[in-house]
């Protein structure tokens, strides 16, 4: 698999500080997370890719580096924050390490705005940029809290925010001709305002499971003794 994207994994503190300062010159910034809502009732972040200047600095929530000091960029309204679908990412975020938001562009969003219809990432790449973007499905519910991460979930990861400054620009600039950019702004300060909220566990919630009610009872009473 080839990959022209340079990107650092950040395991030591020289490599983290030279991402802080990095990330601190840059006006700006690219955000994603990567987090596993497949296999556990609250979802584990696993990892955070922050695209600056062209190289990808890869976050493991899951180490023992200290990153607090993103905080101070993600609430910086002179830095701006690009991110796809960035709700969820934010909410997490928030809630592992009470980060602010402010200034966010999210392209997710914008092309909601401006009447697309399909919003994937690499649709919206394809269509506002002309490049295909090949994102296997099956690398979203990939294991990423197991260390060393595999090259292909690496590739995924940061394909996921090389693209986003182009097409950020090319979004905004559809955005401004249209007349939408107070629709715009609103939209974004909404989505930097998302707080996070734990799911409620729910006791009967198997009885939504397909098939339940074909089950007969004693399987049914299995069936509820292994959802508990």
């Amino acid at each position: 698999m080839e990959m022209n994207h340079q990107w650092v994994w950040l395991d030591t503190q020289t490599r983290m500080d030279g991402a802080k300062e990095d990330i601190g010159n840059a006006s700006i910034i690219c955000v994603d997370t990567e987090y596993d809502s497949f296999r556990y009732f609250r979802e584990v972040l696993c990892l955070i890719q922050i695209d600056a200047g062209g190289m990808t600095y890869l976050f493991d929530p899951l180490g023992k580096l200290d990153f607090s000091f993103l905080g101070t960029f993600f609430k910086d309204p002179a830095i701006l924050k690009i991110m796809h679908a960035g709700d969820n990412d934010i909410r997490l975020l928030k809630r592992d390490y009470s980060f602010e938001f402010k200034n966010i562009f999210d392209t997710h969003q914008a092309a909601s705005i401006l009447g697309c219809h399909h919003l994937a990432l690499s649709t919206l790449i394809s269509q506002y940029l002309g490049t295909e973007l090949k994102k296997d499905k099956k690398m979203q519910r990939s294991k990423w809290e197991t260390r060393p991460l595999t090259e292909e979930q690496i590739h995924y990861a940061v394909e996921d925010t090389v693209h986003l400054t182009a097409l950020y620009r090319r979004l905004e600039s559809e955005i401004q001709l249209s007349g939408l950019k107070r629709k715009a702004a609103r939209a974004f300060d909404k989505i930097a305002a998302v707080t996070w909220n734990e799911k409620l566990f729910n006791p009967q919630g198997c009885k939504g499971i397909k098939g339940y009610e074909s089950l007969s009872a004693q399987q049914k009473h299995n069936l509820l003794n292994l959802y508990w």
